[in-house]
C-alpha cells in the first residue's frame, strides 16, 4: 500500500494538470471575446449616433436656408427653392444609395454641382442687395459643411483589422467551448447553444451597425423627410 500511494497521487495530480490548463485557456479566450465584444459595439453604436446627428444637422442646415432664400425677391427666389428641394431629395436618397465607389462618387459630384448652383444663385442675390444676402451666404457654408460632416461620417466605420480579429476570437471561443464541453461529458448542450446564439446575435448586430446603408438597424431620416415636407412650392 505505502508503494502505491504516489502513484495514486502522480496520477490525480497528472489528472488535474491535464483538466486545469483547457479551462483556464476557455475562460481566457471568453475573457477576451467578452472585451471584444463590449469594445466593438460600443464603437458601432458611437459611430451609428454620429451617424444620426448628422442626418440632423443636415436636414436643419438645408431647412433654414430654404426658409430664408424664401423671403428673396423672384425670379432668385424661385430658383434658389426649386434648387435647395432638389438638394434635399438628393440628400434623402443617400440612405439607400449603393455603396459601391462609383455611385459614391457619382453622388458627390451631383452634390458639388448644386453647391455650386446654389452659390450662383446667392451671388445673384448679393448683387441684388437682398436684405437676407449676408445671411444666406452664412448659411450655404453651414449646408456644404453639414454635407461634408455627413459624408464623413457614413464612410466612418469600424476598421477591418478589428472585425476580423473580432470573428477570429468568436470562432475560437465556439471551438474550445464545445471541445470543452465534450471532454467533461456534462450534459449541458442547451446552454453551450444558448451561448453560442448570444454571441452570434451581438456580433451580427455589432457588424450591422457597422453598416450605414444597409442592414436591419439603419438610421431615420425623418428629419430629412420632416425637412423636405416643410418646402412646399408656392
Amino acid at each position: 500500500m505505502p508503494g502505491r500511494r504516489p502513484f495514486f497521487c502522480a496520477k490525480k495530480l497528472g489528472n488535474r494538470f491535464q483538466e486545469s490548463p483547457p479551462g483556464k485557456l476557455n475562460d481566457a479566450v471568453l475573457a477576451l471575446l467578452g472585451l471584444l465584444l463590449a469594445f466593438t459595439f460600443s464603437m458601432s453604436m458611437l459611430k451609428h449616433e454620429q451617424r444620426r446627428q448628422m442626418v440632423v444637422a443636415d436636414s436643419n442646415a438645408i431647412g433654414e436656408f430654404y426658409n430664408t432664400a424664401s423671403q428673396l425677391k423672384e425670379p432668385v427666389r424661385g430658383k434658389l427653392c426649386a434648387l435647395i428641394r432638389r438638394y434635399a431629395e438628393h440628400q434623402l436618397s443617400l440612405a439607400q444609395a449603393s455603396t459601391n465607389r462609383a455611385s459614391v462618387q457619382q453622388n458627390l459630384l451631383e452634390a458639388r454641382e448644386m453647391h455650386r448652383q446654389m452659390r450662383s444663385l446667392v451671388g445673384e442675390a448679393l448683387d441684388n442687395e437682398a436684405p437676407v444676402a449676408v445671411q444666406l451666404t452664412t448659411l450655404l457654408n453651414q449646408v456644404t459643411s453639414a454635407h461634408g460632416a455627413r459624408m464623413a461620417a457614413y464612410r466612418d466605420r469600424l476598421p477591418s483589422s478589428v472585425v476580423l480579429i473580432l470573428c477570429l476570437a468568436a470562432v475560437t471561443a465556439m471551438i474550445l467551448l464545445g471541445w470543452q464541453h465534450g471532454a467533461t461529458n456534462e450534459h449541458r448542450s442547451g446552454a453551450v447553444i444558448g451561448f453560442a446564439i448570444l454571441v452570434s446575435l451581438v456580433l451580427w448586430l455589432t457588424l450591422d451597425l457597422n453598416q450605414p446603408r444597409r442592414g436591419l438597424v439603419s438610421g431615420s431620416q425623418e428629419p430629412m423627410q420632416q425637412a423636405l415636407a416643410g418646402m412646399q412650392p408656392d
